[in-house]
């Protein structure tokens, strides 16, 4: 669970990796893609210019390199060539790569064409919880202070959180411990301990928490078929505080 500064190293070189593959589809992701087009650009990208792996491929034996989670669809949207971005759709586009055997993980909400005031607020709103719950990351802080940032956040906005799905622990392997709930008492859950690396992940919709999976055994939707937003990071606990694995670098004039 607690990673060397060696290994802290090696995560933030994947880290740096994965924000790279986002600030490519910065530029490409637009109206009249489809999700399966993202998929093998995202694919192509990152073995053939960054040199990594696409962990999520055969992870689980899921057979694509991301999730592409559209409008209604909470996490783990499958890829299809019949799923087309049209103008107005928010999307959560959800990546891990693994570069000399440590793994990132990271998403990232788009806002296709022109999105309604309601969507851009959720997606918004989901971006602000994730980072009241990264910045209660420290050592000697609780999990629990984590998840009561986040939902006090969302729900203090008018919005509810998943609970069904969490962030977890990552390393040489994709889920490690600890368990990241984005719900909680503060005070409560394990202890942080400097060189603790896991996501954090929240999940909001604009109605009820509850969701439903489909057929195809992975994706999972709103069952009142409300709008879902998710944002992802990779989080080491440092001395000081945290440090953000996975984040873009801000671009320089």
């Amino acid at each position: 669970m607690i990673k060397s500064i060696e290994q802290i190293a090696l995560m933030r070189e994947s880290g740096r990796l994965l924000a790279k593959v986002f600030s490519m589809l910065d530029g490409f992701v637009a109206v009249g893609q489809s999700t399966l087009e993202l998929d093998t650009a995202v694919e192509a990208f990152i073995r053939h210019e960054l040199h990594a792996r696409p962990a999520s491929l055969g992870q689980y034996d899921y057979p694509f390199s991301i999730n592409t989670s559209i409008n209604e669809v909470v996490c783990h949207g499958m890829p299809d060539a019949k799923a087309v971005l049209k103008d107005g759709d928010i999307v959560n586009i959800d990546i891990t790569l693994e570069k000399d055997g440590f793994i990132a993980d990271s998403s990232k909400m788009y806002m296709i064409g022109t999105v309604t005031p309601k969507a851009r607020r959720l997606v918004e709103m989901t971006f602000e919880a994730m980072w009241a719950g990264i910045r209660q990351v420290r050592p000697g802080a609780r999990l629990g202070d984590i998840g009561h940032a986040i939902q006090t956040h969302a729900q203090g906005n008018g919005y509810s959180v998943v609970r069904e799905y969490c962030g977890h622990g990552i390393g040489r392997q994709m889920h490690e411990e600890p368990q990241i709930l984005h719900f909680g008492r503060p005070g409560t859950g394990m202890t942080l301990r400097e060189g603790m690396v896991f996501t954090i992940e929240p999940m909001l919709n604009q109605g009820s928490a509850k969701v439903r999976s489909l057929k195809d055994g992975w994706t999972v939707v709103t069952q009142d078929k409300s709008l879902s937003a998710q944002w992802e990071h990779t989080v080491a606990v440092t001395a000081q505080g945290f440090e953000v694995l996975t984040l873009q670098q801000q671009p320089t004039d």
